[in-house]
C-alpha cells in the first residue's frame, strides 16, 4: 500500500493541471479529497476533477486537477494552497 502522495504539474499557455497520486490507499485519498473541497471554499475556485480509478494497477489510482483558460493564472494559488494542505513537494513535468 502506498505510504505517500505523489504529484505533478502540468503548465501550458492559459492551461494547468495537477496530477496527485495517492494509490491504493484509503486514507490518503480521502486526505486529496478533503484538501481539494477546502481549497475550493476557500478560493471559490472549480477545477475540472477527473478520477483515475486503476483496478489493474492500483499503485496509479489517483485524481487529476485541470485549469482551462486561466488568463489569471489562478491555478498556481490554488494547486500551491491544496499542496500545502497535504505537505506535499511537487515536481514540475517538463
Amino acid at each position: 500500500m502506498r505510504q505517500c502522495i505523489e504529484a505533478h504539474i502540468r503548465m501550458e499557455e492559459r492551461y494547468e493541471g495537477l496530477s496527485l497520486t495517492y494509490g491504493d490507499n484509503p486514507a490518503l485519498k480521502k486526505q486529496v479529497m478533503e484538501a481539494i473541497e477546502t481549497v475550493k471554499k476557500e478560493t471559490g475556485l472549480k477545477p475540472e476533477i477527473f478520477g483515475n480509478p486503476s483496478p489493474d494497477n492500483p499503485e496509479r489510482e489517483g485524481v487529476y486537477l485541470e485549469f482551462h483558460e486561466d488568463a489569471q493564472r489562478e491555478a498556481g494559488d490554488f494547486f500551491e494552497r491544496v499542496l500545502h494542505k497535504l505537505n506535499v513537494v511537487c515536481e514540475k513535468d517538463v
